[in-house]
């Protein structure tokens, strides 16, 4: 699909940088931008003490809505300065369902963009992610420092395992790939079977975007006592890739955190622009 809509997350105490990121990306792709503010609401007082501290609880999310309001009026001055479709929403939720508050913003656009300095911080970010990924339907677009990120990459790495999250993130993806110069289909560990990566490992999902008028090559990479994301993450290396595809999540979350899985790892360690979906 086209990105006609691209929405960014952000907060306060971050500089403008994922801002002017996500600016750019939509003047290359001739979207519109739409930016959620988002400020954490500190949790409510609870146990013995509560009626004691609530005048102080009730003070900083005054602080807060003030903080939020500033923030807000600074994100529009920054974008009314660049000519760009636009548009400034705000959110004030409780961590407890932020994610929930976020992944109903992002169903309304074509993919959400989080870039670097969200990436560095830890509870809005992993409120963004889980937001986007289960609450709406949509792709995430994940940028890490240091990275150059663009929706016209040359080169891709599809990361393959046959399952439905992988099978969502290529669909999403199909005119990007289309458009690529080259995009390399990356099976770690292949195993044969119609349970599996079929009879011939890959060639399935390979006719499907050739199809589409994909460039693409099939990898099979063995792992060699290597995880699935250390191998991605070289292979990445190995041909150029601009940009990574990949479906997010074929666990359960709370599996992912406990015992660790191919999401968890490559979002702890992002070495190029990630596509995910689920």
């Amino acid at each position: 699909m086209s990105f006609k809509t691209i929405l960014t997350v952000t907060g306060p105490g971050m500089s403008d940088g994922d801002l002017k990121l996500a600016a750019g990306l939509c003047e290359e792709a001739s979207a519109h931008l739409a930016v959620l503010v988002v400020v954490l609401a500190a949790p409510p007082p609870v146990g013995e003490y509560a009626a004691i501290i609530s005048e102080d609880w009730l003070k900083e999310r005054q602080a807060e809505e003030k903080l939020l309001t500033k923030t807000t009026a600074a994100v529009t001055a920054l974008l009314a300065g660049r000519g760009l479709s636009a548009d400034i929403d705000s959110e004030y939720p409780e961590a407890g369902w932020a994610d929930e508050t976020i992944g109903r913003r992002a169903r309304y656009a074509d993919i959400t963009i989080l870039g670097p300095e969200l990436l560095a911080g830890e509870t809005l970010k992993n409120k963004a992610i889980e937001g986007v990924l289960f609450s709406s339907g949509k792709p995430l677009l994940l940028v890490p420092q240091g990275s150059r990120p663009t929706l016209k990459p040359k080169r891709v790495l599809v990361a393959w395992d046959s399952q439905l999250e992988a099978s969502r993130a290529v669909r999403e993806s199909i005119e990007l790939l289309a458009a690529a110069d080259a995009v390399h289909l990356a099976i770690v560990d292949p195993v044969e079977g119609e349970a599996h990566h079929g009879a011939e490992t890959g060639a399935d999902v390979a006719t499907y975007l050739a199809r589409h008028g994909v460039k693409v090559t099939v990898d099979r990479l063995p792992s060699a006592n290597h995880s699935v994301a250390e191998v991605l993450r070289q292979h990445a290396v190995d041909i150029a890739a601009d940009l990574m595809v990949m479906g997010a999540y074929g666990h359960s979350r709370l599996r992912e955190r406990i015992f660790g899985g191919v999401t968890r790892s490559m979002l702890e360690d992002q070495s190029l622009p990630i596509l995910m979906a689920r």
